[in-house]
């Protein structure tokens, strides 16, 4: 813009050099909108607007100035402005950017995860000197940082914990190391969210033999307390059974077990006389039971 408004001033000069020698009423007015619309392109030349969200970093002769926020800005016809955006962006480490990450026992596992981010505008100038653009500012800063970041954590926690319980955690301190390592270089991290971790197929042969052993484990020691279950159960019974027999010979004498032989043949002889020896000892003489008399 700054050419053109050194173009049109010349021209303008020229136009009116020529009207004026020759008395040109036409080329004074052509060199009268000519400085006009020179004019134009230089106050257009030192005011740079930056949009709503983004914040501008403006360069002039090789130094870099301080942050311009959104609005209008007045500059130097020789500023170049580099913009950068304020709104959250999205990293996505997923299909060819998935990280390949390794536990402490050295299980290969694939994590995927998204990287929220946005830049400070305070620290613009910080980023440029970094960065030099925004999507530089990805590729160099935010992406590689996080990779190595997410292969750090995995690093320090088992296979098991990487895939299942200790997801949250892992999240968490990711998300925690993140922040830390971009938040002094100007990039605001609002969320890192660790959507998948699939095992490699050689863990997962080595998971599902686990699991195997861990369910024959667990049904051998199923069936060993049902049998020392049993066992006691037996036993219990056993002690019953024998203190019941203590119990019942302490009890009984010869008189009692004569009168209950002689309580069971009358039942009997109800239907049939009964002809048979007494109970108990201490008689000889054999008993007669019916239905009729005693």
């Amino acid at each position: 813009m700054f050419v053109l408004f050194i173009i049109l001033v010349i021209a303008a000069a020229v136009m009116y050099a020529v009207a004026r020698s020759g008395d040109n009423r036409g080329l004074k007015i052509g060199a009268l909108g000519a400085l006009i619309a020179g004019l134009f392109a230089g106050t257009a030349s030192c005011v740079h607007v930056v949009s709503a969200y983004e914040v501008g970093v403006p360069v002039t002769f090789g130094k870099v100035g301080s942050p311009m926020s959104s609005g209008v800005n007045l500059t130097s016809p020789f500023t170049d402005v580099t913009t950068f955006s304020t709104r959250p962006v999205d990293l996505n480490l997923s299909d060819k950017d998935v990280v390949e990450v390794r536990s402490s026992q050295g299980g290969v596992m694939y994590a995927e995860l998204t990287v929220k981010w946005a830049v400070t505008p305070a620290k613009a100038v910080e980023l440029y000197r970094l960065a030099g653009s925004e999507d530089a500012i990805q590729q160099r800063l935010v992406f590689p940082d996080s990779r190595e970041i997410v292969r750090n954590v995995f690093a320090r926690h088992t296979s098991e914990e990487g895939y299942t319980s200790a997801r949250e955690k892992i999240n968490a301190e990711i998300g925690d190391l993140i922040r830390e390592r971009l938040a002094p270089r100007g990039i605001d991290v609002t969320t890192v969210n660790l959507r998948n971790v699939k095992p490699s197929e050689k863990l997962q042969d080595q998971i599902d033999r686990k699991i195997q052993q861990q369910q024959a484990t667990e049904r051998a020691t199923e069936a060993a307390l049902t049998a020392k279950a049993e066992a006691e159960r037996r036993r219990i019974e056993a002690e019953g059974i024998a203190k019941a027999n203590r119990i019942l010979n302490e009890s009984l004498s010869d008189k009692v077990l004569t009168n209950q032989c002689i309580e069971a043949f009358r039942e009997a002889a109800e239907k049939n006389p009964v002809y048979a020896v007494p109970c108990g000892s201490g008689s000889g003489n054999p008993l007669i039971v019916d239905s009729t008399r005693n």
